[in-house]
């Protein structure tokens, strides 16, 4: 059975068991073949827009003998798929913004259509994913953060508000009141913050969450100091942006219970 990394396993992980899987920029298709060599899914597409991964995906799913029940097919983002084919899509690798595009696109060609679940790692920018999430009708169940190589990801499970418990709402996975220790903050900012940081990972705080943003800070202080340099009117407005990011960073961290260690250290 193929070794997926840490980062591949905890999507894999969050794939519910018997779904019919659609792995958009699957690269080697590395995914859906664990996926059915596990026996956690029937069957899965695989989709690839550049040539040089798609080959590869397709001797991948070859050399693994399941050309029958993985489908590899070319093409750009959701548009490998045909509405009602598949009830679970996973996007990795990606920056929050390309991959909430690539959702958009998809929803307005109806390509969601039946997708019951989203199993999505942004590389950056997670808050615009999240933000689609909520606004298109599905809701955070889970997420994970991890380190691996030197790089920490994370990874959100989200069902469509159809198919999530009664229990488990955007109201409540988003209430600012998980923030309530920042008394500084309003609501807004509050949800802004659960946004850019991630409601569940505020909720039960690893060392990993803290070091991804100890280190973000240290760069808003380095670029802080760059900015600092410039005289302008436009550089002291930055410089004052910059400062309240740092300043809104601590405040959450600080308020936040003692970090757990994370497994995925």
């Amino acid at each position: 059975m193929i070794k997926l990394s840490k980062r591949l396993q905890q999507i894999a992980d969050f794939v519910s068991e018997g779904a019919r899987v659609a792995d958009i920029g699957s690269d080697h298709a590395l995914l859906p073949v664990y996926l059915l060599q596990s026996g956690k899914c029937p069957a899965a597409i695989a989709g690839e827009l550049n040539t040089g991964p798609f080959k590869a995906a397709k001797r991948q799913v070859a050399e693994a003998g399941l050309t029958k029940r993985i489908e590899v097919r070319q093409g750009d983002g959701l548009e490998v798929l045909v509405p009602g084919e598949a009830d679970t899509v996973t996007v990795a690798g990606m920056g929050g913004s390309l991959m909430a595009d690539i959702l958009e696109a998809g929803r307005i060609a109806g390509k969601l259509e039946g997708v019951r679940e989203l199993v999505l790692q942004p590389n950056v920018g997670e808050e615009i994913v999240r933000k689609w999430l909520v606004k298109h009708g599905y809701v955070l169940q889970t997420e994970e953060i991890l380190e691996e190589d030197g790089r920490i990801y994370e990874v959100l499970h989200a069902l469509h508000k159809q198919h999530s418990p009664a229990a488990v709402t955007n109201e409540d996975v988003y209430n600012p009141a998980i923030l309530a220790a920042v008394p500084s903050m309003d609501e807004e900012a509050k949800l802004e913050w659960l946004y850019r940081m991630g409601p569940y990972l505020l909720r039960r705080p690893t060392e990993v969450l803290h070091s991804k943003w100890r280190l973000e800070r240290t760069k808003l202080e380095w670029i802080c100091k760059q900015v600092g340099q410039s005289d302008t009117a436009e550089s002291r407005g930055k410089e004052a942006q910059l400062r309240s990011e740092m300043k809104g960073i601590e405040e959450v961290l600080s308020c936040l219970p003692t970090a757990k260690p994370s497994s995925s250290l």
